[in-house]
């Protein structure tokens, strides 16, 4: 069985509250684009904080990583790409990229790690059940 390559994308709007004097977005409105497409993948694919939640987890981020490749200015409308890294660990993991569309220009790129943890905050060293059956359904195995 080949492994499926899951994608999702998130149309962004470059706010002016985003930027600095310089019109360049600050960097740290990257952690919160990556927050979005990370939510837009959960609601794509079933695999969002709600749903982690509800299953007695959390999820929170690890390793939070960024390429800044070119400047996003005030008024941009660039495309966030979210995939899905297979693990076999106990954890999710992304990749991202910042783009434009329609000439394909790279802006950033980045890589997030989430681990679970139960709800008395202890680290979770195997796939929770639901992690795991959610993982076969999508095929990556």
């Amino acid at each position: 069985m080949s492994m499926k390559k899951l994608v999702a994308k998130k149309k962004l709007e470059i706010r002016f509250s985003e930027v600095d004097s310089m019109n360049v977005v600050w960097h740290g409105s990257y952690p919160l684009y990556f927050e979005d497409a990370r939510e837009e993948f959960g609601k794509e694919y079933g695999l969002g904080y709600m749903t982690i939640c509800s299953n007695g987890y959390y999820a929170p981020l690890v390793e939070l990583s960024f390429k800044y490749k070119k400047p996003l200015v005030y008024e941009m409308s660039p495309v966030i790409v979210i995939t899905y890294i297979p693990t076999e660990s106990a954890k999710i993991v992304f990749e991202y990229k910042i783009i434009d569309e329609k000439d394909g220009t790279v802006y950033a790129e980045g890589k997030s790690v989430q681990v679970f943890i139960d709800k008395n905050y202890q680290l979770v060293w195997e796939n929770p059940e639901f992690y795991q059956n959610w993982k076969k359904q999508w095929e990556v195995l």
